[in-house]
């Protein structure tokens, strides 16, 4: 108990709950994280995917890049919307689920679901790949050092969000910190013509032979890894500090205008640096627009060490993100209610720790590759944005409130713009691994469809009717017993405390053992009519079968029948071993019928 309280802290009461809310301080590091990291990685999977057709198609990367801000400037004002009309958090899938239908709402669910998997897959990937930027000698440990990262992630996640935040704070500052200073020098060494600066930076005019629009698109979804992980700040907006909708607003456009200009300026700096992509993988973007900023020194080590824990931390917004969205599902039966219960640190365990197994089996199957992740990575984000942007656009038209026009047109145009954005990934990415999400998405969907028709099945069996009275039910109480010991002894004076309705039944696998047995309880005589069945292939649970089949064959309806196993448990766990498991076995049988109540008397055992 001592070191699970070391390790997972103190338990909190319920009534702490909201000291374990977030101000707006520590929600930009929690909930922001995944989309500041993008930057470390966006720029680079432009220019990879430009690269293929050769290094003057690179000064395209800006105009991809503008057209990104701009989406991320549309997203921003469209989940500030989104933020006012459901505060009480959810997001897309609330958004989905109240003006779509709850089919369309279990799909954005899904998809973010599978999201916030991929983001902690990627971001890990990606920051183990920022430390073999700067040490190659740890490029053989990508994998332990991935799953070292993510099971960190999970254990302080469950010591709740207060103590999560005030770690992963520091890492998110010090990143925004060194993302700032690092444009700010390129933007220096830009305007004062330094020596590494001095390429031409500008934006075509045209598109040269050579490259073609399928290029350039599959540049602009390859780029928008950067948009990933706007979408959290709405989905825990009741986990804000109050005003709860007023601290998620500014911590979205905190983050938008963060956004536009770290990700806006590491592209134009590649470009004034003239860096191209390493295609060994072993060096990053943003490490050689360091290393030409400010030399191989011991900033360009920081911005390394920066960007590694951003990256890293980037999985926490999946960490708070994934288990609040599953506990909302849960609540609608949308998902295994035990993801709705909070922990004694009041996180969502189950969510933690099902995310955790996820992210460990991606980054082991795929290796910790970054690049063997990323087309699998934000067609379920861009998916839900569409979902969202598109229940706006009928929420503001069915209920025309003040500005609902503008609203609709914005929503409208987020709606066109994202799912233009999903048509681009499926068709891009398709043959180098989203064929992945778009196999596994339908089946999740029908996943959570099958359980939440469960749950309705089981609430239309359970349901009863309150003015009915309680149905009288006599017993009827079978005991099987293995012979006259302290167990039995204990387990028929319990039985004749419930009805006067007992039988003792016994298996003898011999006559000479059925009648010595029939002789010691006509000398015990516990006032309980024993029957015995003598078995001739040496089994106990078919004879009771077939007895208690009798049983319910004889009294029907008007009495039930509780089978109680007497049963003795060891004091260490070695000792089971050494005994027959044949009460195990009964309740294993007897627990699939539907008229037949199963019981244990437990006695334990000093030694």
């Amino acid at each position: 108990m001592t070191f699970k309280r070391l390790l997972f802290g103190r338990p909190l009461k319920s009534s702490e709950a909201e000291a374990e809310k977030m101000p707006m301080w520590m929600a930009l590091p929690i909930l922001s994280s995944d989309a500041l990291s993008s930057v470390a990685y966006g720029t680079e999977m432009i220019l990879l995917e430009l690269a293929t057709v050769g290094a003057f198609a690179f000064s395209f990367s800006l105009p991809v890049a503008i057209v990104i801000i701009l989406l991320i400037t549309i997203l921003i004002i469209s989940y500030r919307q989104v933020i006012d009309a459901y505060p009480q958090g959810g997001g897309a899938y609330m958004v989905a689920k109240e003006n779509l239908g709850m089919m369309w709402g279990r799909l954005a669910g899904v998809s973010l679901l599978i999201d916030y998997t991929l983001t902690v897959a990627v971001s890990i990937s990606a920051g183990v790949l920022a430390i073999t930027s700067a040490y190659h000698g740890v490029l053989p440990y990508i994998v332990p050092i991935g799953l070292i990262f993510i099971w960190f992630m999970v254990l302080m996640n469950l010591r709740g969000t207060s103590e999560s935040g005030n770690v992963f704070a520091i890492p998110t500052y010090l990143f925004i910190f060194c993302m700032l200073t690092l444009v700010g020098k390129g933007l220096f060494d830009w305007l004062t013509g330094a020596p590494q600066a001095t390429h031409n930076v500008s934006i075509p005019t045209g598109i040269p032979a050579g490259l073609t629009w399928f290029v350039l698109l599959k540049a602009f979804s390859s780029g928008c890894s950067a948009v990933t992980g706007i979408e959290a700040i709405s989905n825990a907006v009741p986990h804000f500090r109050k005003p709860a909708q007023k601290n998620a607003k500014r911590t979205m456009l905190t983050l938008g205008v963060l956004l536009a200009v770290i990700f806006g300026g590491v592209t134009i700096f590649s470009r004034v640096y003239d860096i191209h992509p390493d295609p060994t993988g072993t060096k990053t973007v943003l490490s050689m627009v360091a290393e030409d900023a400010f030399g191989r020194g011991v900033f360009f080590y920081i911005i390394q060490f920066a960007t590694m824990m951003i990256l890293v931390l980037a999985a926490n917004t999946s960490f708070s993100g994934f288990p609040i969205l599953s506990s909302i599902m849960a609540q609608d039966k949308n998902m295994p209610r035990m993801f709705s219960n909070r922990g004694e640190r009041l996180a969502f365990n189950y969510g933690i720790i099902t995310l955790g197994v996820l992210a460990s089996i991606l980054l082991i199957v795929f290796g910790g590759r970054t690049e063997a992740l990323i087309p699998l990575y934000a067609i379920g984000v861009f998916l839900s944005f569409t979902l969202a942007q598109v229940g706006l656009v009928l929420k503001w038209t069915r209920e025309k409130s003040q500005g609902w026009k503008r609203k609709a047109i914005i929503n409208g145009i987020g709606a066109v713009v994202t799912f233009f954005v999903v048509i681009i990934f499926c068709i891009t990415k398709f043959a180098e691994g989203a064929w992945i999400v778009i196999i596994i998405t339908p089946l999740l969907l029908w996943g959570i469809t099958k359980i939440s028709k469960h749950y309705e099945n089981v609430a239309k069996n359970l349901k009863v009717d309150l003015t009915e009275p309680l149905p009288f039910v006599e017993t009827v109480v079978i005991v099987p017993v293995a012979g006259i010991h302290k167990v039995v002894v204990s387990t028929i004076a319990y039985a004749k405390s419930l009805t006067p309705n007992v039988v003792a039944f016994y298996v003898a696998f011999s006559p000479e053992d059925a009648k010595n047995m029939e002789e010691r309880w006509e000398k015990w005589n516990p006032g309980v009519r024993l029957v015995v069945v003598v078995s001739r292939y040496r089994t106990i649970i078919k004879p009771l079968i077939e007895f208690i089949g009798r049983a319910e064959y004889r009294y029907g309806k008007q009495k039930k029948i509780m089978v109680l196993l007497p049963e003795f448990i060891t004091r260490k766990w070695w000792h089971r071993l050494l005994h027959n498991q044949s009460g195990f076995r009964i309740r294993s049988i007897l627990f699939a019928r539907k008229d037949v109540v199963v019981a244990t008397v437990p006695i334990r055992l000093n030694d």
